[in-house]
């Protein structure tokens, strides 16, 4: 649990202004998903909790075209990274 409050706190709380408890609650809320869906874990090798590690591109001519689109959430504050299909 202490892992988790020190990466909320350090990419999260500590790059917002936060208004009031409902404006709090919806950052908390979102990077939360954010958490368990899209941010890489070590322990985890590069995996999310709640999402599986993607199989390796070993096509050079894939990776060539390869395409990445950037999400960002709660104002840019989060970024998610997917393939662009």
């Amino acid at each position: 649990m202490e892992r988790w409050v020190q990466s909320c706190r350090r990419e999260l709380l500590d790059r917002c202004l936060l208004w009031n408890e409902r404006h709090l609650r919806h950052a908390l809320r979102e990077y939360e998903q954010f958490y368990n869906r899209h941010r890489a874990h070590q322990a985890l090798l590069q995996a999310a909790p709640l999402r599986p590690v993607p199989d390796p591109i070993i096509d050079s001519g894939r990776i060539a075209d390869l395409t990445i689109r950037r999400r960002d959430r709660l104002g840019g504050v989060l970024h998610e990274y997917s393939h662009a299909a």
